[in-house]
């Protein structure tokens, strides 16, 4: 008894090795991916830093146990600056980090998933993403391109921009030459304004030479790293164009199907912490900065003049209709984006701005 016994222990566990070994085996599979990067290197909040992309490769790698390595190219290392969409969709890269307006050539609807002119917050935009159906519908969106895309990035609001000559009306918005991306850029366009798409390094320079005589980038923190306030000194605040601002993280929906169910969910939840680090990383810094550019650099910080601010609006309103009316894909997210921005202000009006109000003004 005792020899069959100990034979059927051994049968059992040569067994028991062999039917787990599938088990084992694609538990300690790897996956090496490359990411790419619209932003040069050294960015910070773009690249690196707090809830950067490289923050990001380095959260999943942790989660992970070195079971998804991410390595991070910043702009033109790999790739140049803004190529990212065709890299991950044609395959040459697993993922890429970017904003999803810089694809308005290629789909127009991906601008509602960065910014909107007097559009949502960021806490409308997450909420939206998150829990109002925007996530869904920006997978829609890209599906047919082989994507797929999560939110990982948020600096806030943003700064109107800097402008060379001071603004008084609409009409000292004629003939101006500005980089600004995104929706914004349509409708400063119907104001008359030349509009141009840089990559961030180019930016400085070409305000500095004049070949551009205002210029968007991010805010206070950003824009004075830039050196932009060296180039122009009128600051005008207003976010109006960005009151939020997502940094995307596209990923090739094939790459994205081979990764086990553990995996993607460590991914989302990495992208997810960036998002949140980013934005209160923004929040800590801009103060100090703009104090510094007002009180030691001589850079003049105001809001826009209201003729501008409601003209402005009036522009955004038929810009949007217009690109709705233009396209069945972004009629649809236009439409859900607005329908959940009205819900969301409804509330947002009771609650941040009243709030705001007694704190700030006091009444």
């Amino acid at each position: 008894m005792t020899v069959t016994r100990r034979r059927f222990l051994g049968t059992a566990a040569g067994a028991g090795a062999v039917l787990g070994a599938p088990a084992v085996i694609a538990a300690e599979k790897t996956y090496s991916w490359r990411m790419t990067n619209a932003y040069a290197a050294g960015s910070p909040f773009y690249v690196q830093g707090p809830g950067s992309p490289t923050d990001f490769c380095r959260k999943v790698e942790a989660m992970s146990g070195g079971r998804l390595k991410i390595q991070h190219f910043a702009a033109g290392e790999l790739i140049p600056a803004l190529e990212g969409f065709d890299a991950v969709a044609g395959g040459v890269v697993e993922m890429n980090a970017a904003n999803a307006y810089f694809w308005a050539g290629k789909i127009a609807a991906a601008q509602y998933f960065t910014a909107v002119p007097f559009g949502m917050n960021t806490q409308g935009m997450n909420a939206w993403l998150y829990h109002g159906g925007g996530l869904k519908l920006w997978h829609e969106l890209y599906e047919p391109h082989g994507l797929i895309a999560f939110p990982m990035g948020n600096t806030g609001v943003q700064m109107t921009g800097w402008f060379r000559q001071p603004l008084n009306g609409v009409d000292d918005l004629k003939g101006l030459k500005m980089r600004i991306p995104g929706l914004a850029g349509k409708v400063f366009s119907e104001l008359g304004v030349a509009v141009r798409l840089l990559p961030g390094g180019e930016i400085f320079p070409a305000l500095e030479r004049g070949v551009i005589d205002a210029a968007e980038f991010v805010g206070p923190y950003q824009d004075r790293r830039l050196g932009l306030q060296k180039a122009a000194k009128y600051y005008y605040t207003t976010g109006w164009h960005e009151p939020t601002n997502v940094t995307e993280l596209l990923i090739n929906k094939k790459a994205w199907d081979s990764l086990p169910a553990d995996l993607q969910a460590i991914v989302q939840a990495a992208a997810q912490a960036c998002n949140n680090e980013s934005l209160a990383w923004s929040e800590a810094v801009n103060a100090d900065a703009l104090t510094d550019l007002v009180q030691n650099q001589g850079v003049t910080a105001q809001p826009l003049p209201p003729q501008i601010v409601g003209r402005l609006r009036e522009a955004t309103h038929d810009t949007l209709a217009a690109g709705a009316a233009a396209d069945p894909r972004t009629r649809a997210v236009h439409d859900a984006f607005m329908a959940f921005a009205q819900k969301h202000a409804s509330w947002a009006g009771i609650s941040e701005l009243n709030f705001l109000n007694i704190a700030l003004n006091g009444k």
